[in-house]
């Protein structure tokens, strides 16, 4: 009996170091499977009668949820005290923005043929797409920005001033959906009533 007590282990398994170890390899992962999913379905003729526009597409609505999945990091912190969670937050905004490029490649690329002048006279000419490229280019200094060296260059208060334009990005994202469509709103709407619920929720624990 004394022999079979001194093999048992003496310090209980750390359940929280284990998820805080696992947290970022297993987000990191999970935020790879759309992209290759896509990849599968191009090797696979699984694009469907459209390819050019289902990868612009596709790459879209995959850019907009990463964009509110990061928002809802910190309403999640803030309603169940999970502090881990918000280690993960810059890297699911560069994720989004990773999505934004694909979809502008596949809209540039594929679609237009790297023809500029077309390219400028739809930016000018649509004004979903003017949204479009503006929320693009906002995300930019926000993913050159997204390294903990800039973090610390900037100071803590002015990286976070300066990463809220995400919050305008994501509803010019919203908008350039909405205008997109010609019917069928009922994803769009879902994530204009998702992003209200994150913003509602930061402003009722912010402001009791």
């Amino acid at each position: 009996m004394n022999d079979i007590l001194a093999i048992e282990p003496k310090h209980p398994i750390d359940w929280a170091i284990i998820v805080r170890r696992a947290l970022k390899p297993v987000v990191f992962t999970l935020s790879c499977l759309p992209v290759a999913w896509l990849a599968w379905a191009a090797l696979n003729n699984g694009l469907g009668a459209n390819p050019i526009e289902k990868l612009i597409r596709f790459n879209g609505d995959w850019a907009l949820r990463f964009l509110l999945i990061g928002l809802a990091v910190t309403p999640i912190r803030l309603m169940t005290g999970w502090t881990d969670i918000a280690r993960v937050r810059r890297m699911l905004g560069l994720f989004a923005f990773f999505y934004v490029c694909l979809h502008i490649s596949a809209y540039v690329g594929l679609d237009q043929f790297f023809n500029w002048r077309n390219i400028w006279a739809d930016i000018v000419k649509r004004v979903y797409i003017t949204i479009g490229m503006a929320a693009f280019l906002s995300l930019i200094p926000l993913a050159v920005t997204s390294t903990a060296g800039m973090v610390k260059r900037m100071g803590a208060r002015q990286w976070r001033r300066m990463h809220r334009v995400v919050y305008v990005t994501t509803i010019a994202g919203i908008i350039h959906y909405i205008m997109m469509l010609k019917a069928g709103y009922q994803e769009p709407a879902l994530y204009a009533a998702i992003l209200a619920v994150l913003l509602a929720i930061r402003a009722l624990k912010k402001w009791p």
